[in-house]
């Protein structure tokens, strides 16, 4: 391991500190960079969402974000210059089909087709994503997750793009955060479309699942490798010693972060989920199950903090609440927990995986970076990075089969209903000229990555 220094800005570990096939990577998304306004996209549900007044912070939307359709070639040398393996990035399902079926938009398809040759050009693996919850519009209208029949319309998407471009995909992983497209956005409505309902939440639960095995199937049809799931992961603690809380928070950990692996490897859900969801799940949506475990090749961890849980009083499934915790916050007021990483790292191996590689598909943090004489100094971003990547490197001595790590994110974006105050991003982006900053961590990374 690299000596210490006392001022946070150098990152703790070099790359000789890892097996020498580790990947180090950085991730991003169609819609909070690209700019949704540009090479004839197609209107998707966050489009409309963010255009309905109190969704989003100040109105902000993403109809330019970082216009990374016109910069991406600044962006990739962004990757490139810091030493960086792979590009973690998604394509809009909106771009590439506006109608959501039918006829492909030849501007969305040569985009993506510039921008893969581009990462290859200059050494970057692409691993992509296809789909980061920019759904078409046209298909919102008939339903969007809640209608069966998206597993079909994913399916169908999934062969569009697998036959243009995937010959020269690294990795392929159909959806993002399940949790985030079904749970977040259709029972907490804080996502698009919105909703709060539990019937619309039951079937966006297992139609994701549907829809990412129906993926796995047409891709491996068109003879496509290295096919992954990813998913995100929060650690429920709780908030205190009585039977109640520890109820409450396993019930939490059932719907964030059993549910969605369950699903794929075990073909059940946690009973404990279903006591409150079964009423309204889908007719015989058991027989779903041997295409939602169709195998895959790797899994991905998106990881980012831990919530401490308690019963909210009530008699309402889920019956909980978050409660406030003492540990030091990024600006998106989560905990810094990298505790919570090694637990799921051991847990997805251990449980789930079986020996399958697993990557760390998503770390980072919010924090309010200001540029200050052409720098942007992160010291908080720098030890974040240097407290979860102990964790990662304690995971691959314990013989793990941790195969890369991926920084969220390349670029400050469009952070959802949150809008542009709060900055993930290893470089610094002025909203107004667009410029693009590299920051403290980038430097300092780029560093690591170069030693021996």
């Amino acid at each position: 391991m690299a000596e210490r220094q006392a001022a946070r800005d150098v990152i703790d570990y070099t790359r000789s500190d890892f097996p020498p096939d580790f990947q180090f990577g950085v991730a991003a998304s169609s819609y909070q960079i690209e700019g949704s306004s540009f090479g004839s996209c197609g209107t998707s549900h966050w489009d409309t969402f963010a255009a309905t007044p109190g969704n989003t912070a100040r109105g902000e939307e993403g109809s330019v974000a970082c216009d990374h359709y016109h910069r991406w070639p600044q962006d990739l040398d962004l990757v490139s210059g810091a030493g960086l393996d792979c590009y973690r990035f998604s394509m809009s399902w909106a771009r590439v089909l506006p109608e959501g079926r039918g006829q492909p938009n030849p501007e969305g398809l040569d985009f993506y087709d510039r921008l893969v040759d581009g990462m290859l050009e200059r050494g970057i693996k692409p691993f992509a994503t296809l789909y980061h919850w920019d759904l078409p519009a046209p298909l919102a209208d008939l339903g969007g997750w809640r209608n069966r029949d998206i597993a079909s319309w994913f399916a169908d998407y999934t062969e569009v793009v697998g036959r243009r471009l995937g010959d020269r995909l690294a990795a392929t992983a159909p959806i993002n955060e399940p949790w985030c497209v079904a749970w977040l956005s259709h029972f907490m409505g804080l996502h698009a479309p919105g909703l709060r309902d539990i019937r619309a939440t039951a079937r966006a639960m297992h139609h994701v699942l549907l829809a990412h095995g129906r993926s796995i199937e047409a891709m491996r049809a068109l003879g496509m490798t290295n096919l992954g799931l990813v998913t995100n992961f929060e650690y429920a603690a709780p908030a205190d010693d009585s039977v109640e809380a520890k109820a409450a928070a396993n019930l939490y950990d059932g719907i964030y972060n059993r549910w969605f692996l369950d699903g794929v490897f075990k073909k059940a859900y946690p009973p404990e989920v279903l006591a409150g969801l079964g009423p309204h799940m889908p007719e015989d949506y058991e027989d779903d199950f041997d295409v939602i475990a169709t195998p895959v090749d790797w899994v991905g961890i998106n990881y980012y903090t831990r919530k401490l849980i308690a019963p909210d009083g009530s008699s309402q499934f889920p019956a909980l609440k978050e409660v406030e915790g003492p540990l030091p916050k990024t600006l998106m007021d989560w905990e810094i927990y990298p505790e919570g990483l090694s637990f799921f790292m051991r847990r997805v191996h251990e449980d789930y995986a079986k020996g399958l590689p697993i990557y760390v598909t998503e770390n980072g943090m919010a924090s309010p970076d200001r540029l200050a004489g052409g720098k942007a100094d992160d010291p908080d971003r720098i030890e974040f990075l240097n407290r979860h990547l102990a964790e990662v490197r304690r995971a691959v001595d314990d013989g793990i089969p941790l195969k890369g790590y991926f920084i969220w994110s390349l670029l400050d974006n469009y952070e959802w209903a949150l809008g542009y105050e709060k900055r993930f991003g290893l470089v610094h982006v002025d909203f107004e000229t667009l410029e693009r900053t590299p920051k403290a961590s980038w430097h300092a990374l780029k560093k690591a990555l170069a030693a021996a």
